[in-house]
């Protein structure tokens, strides 16, 4: 048995009444984020036991941690169970190996992993035709299955990447906790068939949105890239990946004469509808922040004389980690460059999750250092006291 230092959220299960397929935004009430110790028993036979480094805080942990003020509802629409005894958060991090399954031959301790957060079924059809990040049957890390936010996790060993030889010192590994959210955004300018030459429209400037500004300028060639970000700290943080950097304001005053693609990547979807007539013939938009607010398009006759294409992307599978692991390991990209803070404490951690403005203003990708974190408890066992559940 291993003892482990996690965080987790609780919340009170009361559907909505009436709703015939709730969402999540619809299901849970007052979450409470929460530190504790936790015991990891016997491992799994297809299972890996990592001792975490990195792991990164979400959009999806923001909108999973905040409750409605008015209804007491959480914002999170993303697929979600929350168990009596709590849920582990955290789907983007990097570990080291320190047991095995007996079932799992392809890894060994020692190994550095990454790990995808979607755990597929690879038996549905979708699988079948190669679809995984449409698996009919999938399970979110840290949303549907225990995340990665704890000192010492299980996780599945079919969703772990070894990377070993891709770290050399801390940058890599800071790096490697960030190629979860680059394969979403991978993905999207995959979805979008973004080529060479055309003019990239991102809405939002957190984590998603600057990976896909980076992945769409420095490796699918876009020709201009154009962010639009209402938060003061983010727009100026963005201007090292775009060209052109807006308020929202600014920005529908006076669009670009050319958009080949948008990217919706704040989960404001009014963004699209506003934005819709100028986007150009052939031109496609691509939604990836989701909140559960309905997309009304007024403009269908653009639409349907330019042949405009609406597309939601999710995911990061089919390929997309070792085209980012290729490209980081090149010199293309440098994950490591969006990350704004490091701290080493779940506790700060938590305290940040209740009080997301630190979060959404003044950073870009939080991650913490869970080894310090292990350091902590190392010297709280020395001076005297065991680690209190908090």
């Amino acid at each position: 048995m291993v003892e482990t230092r996690t965080l987790l959220v609780r919340a009170d299960k009361n559907p909505v009444p009436g709703v015939a397929n709730p969402l999540p935004n619809q299901i849970y009430q007052n979450v409470r984020v929460c530190v504790e110790n936790r015991v990891l028993s016997r491992l799994a036979p297809d299972e890996i036991r990592l001792q975490m480094h990195y792991v990164g805080i979400c959009g999806t942990d923001l909108h999973l941690t905040t409750n409605h003020p008015e209804t007491g509802y959480i914002r999170c629409t993303s697929p979600l169970e929350i168990p009596e005894e709590g849920r582990v958060i955290g789907h983007e991090g990097v570990g080291r190996i320190i047991e095995v399954g007996d079932h799992v031959k392809h890894l060994k301790p020692g190994m550095f992993v990454a790990l995808e957060s979607i755990i597929v079924c690879h038996v549905c059809e979708v699988c079948k035709r190669g679809k995984f990040n449409q698996c009919k049957h999938a399970k979110l890390l840290g949303l549907e299955k225990d995340g990665l936010f704890g000192t010492f996790v299980d996780v599945q060993a079919s969703i772990a990447h070894n990377i070993t030889d891709y770290i050399n010192d801390e940058r890599d590994l800071m790096a490697a906790a960030n190629i979860e959210p680059a394969g979403v955004a991978y993905v999207a300018c995959e979805n979008a068939a973004l080529k060479a030459g055309e003019v990239a429209v991102i809405f939002g400037a957190g984590p998603i949105g600057l990976l896909t500004a980076m992945l769409s300028k420095q490796v699918f060639g876009a020709s201009e890239v154009h962010i639009i970000e209402p938060i003061e700290f983010r727009r100026d943080f963005a201007k090292k990946w775009a060209d052109y950097v807006y308020t929202p304001e600014e920005f529908m005053s006076s669009p670009p004469g050319k958009i080949d693609v948008v990217f919706e990547t704040s989960a404001i979807v009014e963004n699209v509808t506003r934005i819709f007539r100028h986007v150009s013939e052939n031109g496609r938009v691509v939604l990836l922040g989701r909140k559960g607010i309905p997309l009304e398009i007024t403009a269908v006759d653009h639409m349907i004389t330019n042949e405009i294409k609406i597309i939601g992307s999710r995911g990061h599978l089919c390929g997309a980690f070792s085209q980012i692991l290729a490209l980081q390991k090149a010199g293309r990209i440098h994950l490591e460059d969006i990350v704004t803070q490091v701290v080493d404490d779940l506790s700060e951690i938590r305290d940040m999750l209740q009080h997301h403005e630190k979060v959404e203003n003044e950073n870009c990708k939080v991650l913490i250092d869970l080894q310090k974190q292990m350091l902590h408890m190392s010297t709280s066992s020395v001076a005297g006291g065991r680690t209190r559940d908090l």
